[in-house]
């Protein structure tokens, strides 16, 4: 389908010529619980003023019956993508009568069967451009418009948008629900959801404002929803925006929606916030895990100003709201809720993500070049998310705090409901702070790449110079034994060598407080001071920055990897921040698994045995009914779905056999995980995981089963899960990961290296003919990790001309298997 991929000139060229005043769109949505319907009625009436004889409107759907431009019915010219229309008038109103498909990939109007209750549940997901696939319309975020909805659904659902309810017909079988009109919104932050959620209501006020409140959820999932706590994280978020932003809550209602089968975390629709339901804990969670869901809380929050209140023109700007709502979202954890050190996690997960991304081929700047949708669909990133949100703490330390608020003010008093771009913003900001932010701007955000920051003598040396505002902070050790700052040394650096007067100290950490964004390393002195006594420090940002500087030099080559995993074995058991714990088990997991060679990493005195055997240790020795326990639990699954040494410990113990650890909640997921370890090892039957099954056959249930039943070492389970993974168009997204993560479960490469030339022959098939989100999961999910990069070279070689977003795939996956090799091979 050629057409759908929408591209920056025609879409602009749209927009010049057309006007948007407003949609009306009419879902018929009666039968969704019949399976077997594939899709529904869906009537738009757009009014519009245009400047040119004839344009189009975008859908993916079944099928158009009808289109009526002024009045008149008139030939449907439809490609499968773009509806054109003709014979306009200055003014015109146009209907568009159609029938939309039922999603599986998480994509459009998603349709969920619930197994435990047999209930229908129904959602809607467009970012960037899928609002086109429920209903015809002007697909670009510069043509916002006032949407009103009228939904019919079955008699009892729950049906929500972005606006609160108008009128209500119900006559026993069915209800009309027809909400409030919209402010004016772009299409991809429309929303819709309908079924029969379960619904629990609250309320806030500030000043005159009264704003309802709702969270919505899975009526099966209702015993688990913490409302109480979701409510406390909301209402402490709106103070804080109300407070800093100064322009009151536009949208009239909040709900928040927790949804099965989420392609995302969560999505800023205005009114009605859509959330994976992951965050629905249906078992224990650690503080993390808490903490982590307060922050896409909050960063949802600040979209409704960033992002939905103004919108970027094109998707070159995606940066407007996504890098502000996640320094938002921190900023408003660290300030407004009980997540006092969120600037830990950010500094460890968020900023890891964006030194991964940054250090890829297919880098970009903050302002990237997005030509077309391909492209936007890819650009949802970690320079785009946490670089972006790195450099805003930059600019906040660069031009004031104060000055920083002052300029967002006007912003949002300026452009609201309009749409804008880097120009617009950097006019705001700059006006009060008395800067120019020209240059700042050309070398943060239109420019790729990062710093990298080293200690050489008297002076900081860095790779790719930038402006940093920075600090250096100099450790010692106390009386009792601890490693305190003693000294901080805050300066600007913009050549690759600035000289800079240290005392001598055991410790000495740049970008101290994390002001900037730069890869760091230790010197000699302090790594060795670090290996012997990280656990000593004991200010949870500095220990963050500290494992974070390790890590990156693990994965750069530039310190062995044994000395990693050996200060992770060491001093993980240690650590009490819950958001570094996690981040360190997983990082050792994936150090393990890709950095070492074979014979350091396989056998018995191998570092997976070494390290499931310390897993195990450290899950005894935690403190019983600790979240340090419970990560210590998983980080022992994962090590476990790669060598069998405690398979009998952990069937002994799923069977009831073997006391669980005190204090362990042994709940389904956690389960799942030990089932699929012992899956991957060939430790358990599907006869063990069918008789699992029966104890949690829920939705999570069923995916985890699908999961481990494709892990078991058998060629001819590799082999059916293979084609289903590629032909098996059926499966819905969340069992399409189970399938490629149970494939590749235990990194069986004796079992799966027969499919790496089949996998490179289907892979413009795969992108042709599946939805961009479906084929991302697939060419990334089933790339060969193998110990060679011919086929892969051979491959780019060959097929130059293949859509620009399908290379950045593979490139990237080339990239991270190089560097793979290269640190297993000892070379820089």
């Amino acid at each position: 389908m050629p057409t759908a991929n929408l591209t920056r000139s025609e879409t602009a060229a749209r927009s010049a010529a057309v006007t948007v005043h407003d949609y009306r769109v009419e879902l018929d949505l009666s039968g969704a619980r019949e399976q077997d319907r594939a899709g529904f009625a869906t009537t738009t009436t757009v009014t519009f003023d245009a400047t040119t004889a004839q344009t189009w409107l975008d859908f993916l759907g079944l099928s158009v019956e009808s289109v009526t431009v002024n009045g008149r019915e008139v030939d449907v010219e439809y490609d499968g993508a773009r509806l054109t229309v003709g014979d306009l008038a200055a003014t015109n109103v146009v209907v568009v009568r159609a029938t939309g498909e039922y999603s599986r990939s998480g994509e459009g109007l998603h349709r969920f069967l619930d197994p435990v209750d047999g209930a229908t549940y129904l959602y809607t997901q467009y970012e960037p451009a899928d609002a086109r696939r429920v209903f015809a319309c002007f697909e670009q975020p510069d043509m916002k418009a006032p949407f009103t909805f009228v939904v019919t659904a079955p008699s009892g659902w729950e049906v929500v948008s972005n606006r609160p309810v108008a009128a209500v017909e119900d006559d026993g079988a069915h209800r009309t629900v027809e909400f409030s009109p919209t402010l004016p919104i772009s299409t991809y932050i429309t929303a819709v959801a309908a079924g029969p959620y379960h619904r629990v209501e609250s309320s806030w006020t500030r000043g005159e404002l009264t704003i309802p409140l709702g969270i919505l959820c899975r009526a099966s999932l209702a015993g688990y929803l913490d409302a109480d706590t979701l409510f406390e994280v909301t209402k402490q978020g709106l103070d804080f925006f109300a407070e800093h932003f100064d322009y009151p809550y536009p949208w009239g209602k909040y709900d928040q929606v927790f949804v099965p089968e989420y392609n995302l975390g969560a999505m800023e629709n205005p009114g009605l916030v859509t959330f994976t339901e992951a965050y629905v804990f249906r078992g224990a969670a650690t503080a993390a895990q808490y903490e982590g869901r307060a922050n896409t809380i909050l960063h949802e929050m600040a979209h409704m100003w960033f992002g939905d209140l103004v919108t970027m023109v094109w998707w070159d700007d995606l940066w407007l709201k996504e890098s502000f709502a996640d320094f938002m979202g921190a900023l408003a954890s660290v300030e407004a809720t009980e997540w006092t050190d969120a600037w830990v996690a950010f500094a460890n997960r968020r900023k890891a993500w964006a030194y991964l991304q940054d250090q890829l081929p297919t880098t970009h700047p903050i302002v990237a070049d997005i030509p077309d949708l391909e492209a936007a669909k890819l650009n949802f990133d970690g320079i785009t998310y946490a670089k972006g949100a790195s450099v805003l703490k930059q600019l906040v330390a660069y031009v004031g705090r104060a000055e920083f608020f002052t300029g967002v003010r006007r912003y949002f008093r300026t452009h609201a409901f309009g749409n804008t771009t880097l120009a617009d913003l950097l006019t705001e900001l700059s006006a009060d702070s008395g800067r120019d932010l020209a240059g700042w701007a050309r070398a943060w955000l239109q420019t790729s790449g990062m710093s990298t920051l080293t200690l050489d003598g008297g002076a900081i040396v860095q790779t790719d110079p930038r402006p940093h505002r920075l600090a250096v902070g100099l450790y010692d050790f106390d009386a009792a034994g601890d490693l305190v700052r003693r000294e901080r040394v805050e300066l600007d650096i913009v050549d690759e060598r600035t000289p800079v007067a240290l005392a001598p100290a055991p410790l000495r950490l740049l970008n101290d407080g994390d002001l900037t964004y730069a890869k760091v390393r230790l010197d000699a002195d302090s790594l060795a001071t670090v290996e012997r006594s990280l656990d000593r420090v004991t200010d949870p940002l500095a220990r963050g920055l500290i494992w974070s500087a390790l890590w990156n030099a693990a994965r750069d080559g530039e310190l062995e990897v044994d000395r990693y995993l050996a200060m992770a074995r060491d001093f993980a058991p240690a650590e009490t921040n819950m958001a570094l714990l996690t981040a360190v088990l997983s990082n050792a997991s994936f150090a393990v698994n890709h950095y070492l060679p074979d014979s350091a990493r396989d056998g018995w005195r191998g570092w997976r045995g070494e390290w499931l055997e310390s897993s195990w240790a450290t899950l005894y020795s935690s403190e019983p009914g600790s979240g340090a326990q419970l990560a210590w639990a998983r980080a022992t699954a994962t090590a476990a779905t790669f060598d069998p040494r405690r398979a009998t410990d952990i069937r002994s113990i799923l069977l009831g056999d073997t006391p669980v650890p005190e204090g362990l909640p042994l709940d389904p997921d956690l389960r799942w995980a030990l089932w699929t370890a012992l899956a991957a090892t060939g430790a358990a039957t599907a006869a063990d995981l069918n008789a699992e099954l029966a104890h949690d056959d829920t939705a999570s249930g069923r995916t985890a089963h699908r999961r481990a039943l494709a892990a078991r070492p058998d060629a001819e389970v590799k082999a059916a899960a293979w084609a289903s993974a590629l032909g098996d168009t059926t499966l819905t997204n969340d069992h399409l990961d189970a399938v490629i993560t149970g494939f590749r479960a235990g990194g069986r490469r004796d079992l799966i290296a027969r499919y790496d030339d089949e996998y490179f022959a289907a892979l413009r098939t795969v992108w042709e003919q599946r939805s961009i989100e479906i084929a991302r999961r697939i060419v990334n999910g089933l790339f060969p990790a193998g110990d060679s990069l011919d086929r892969v070279d051979t491959w780019l070689a060959d097929h130059a001309d293949a859509p620009g977003a399908l290379r950045r795939l593979v490139i990237e996956q080339r990239d991270h298997l190089a560097r793979d090799l290269r640190v297993r091979a000892g070379v820089r």
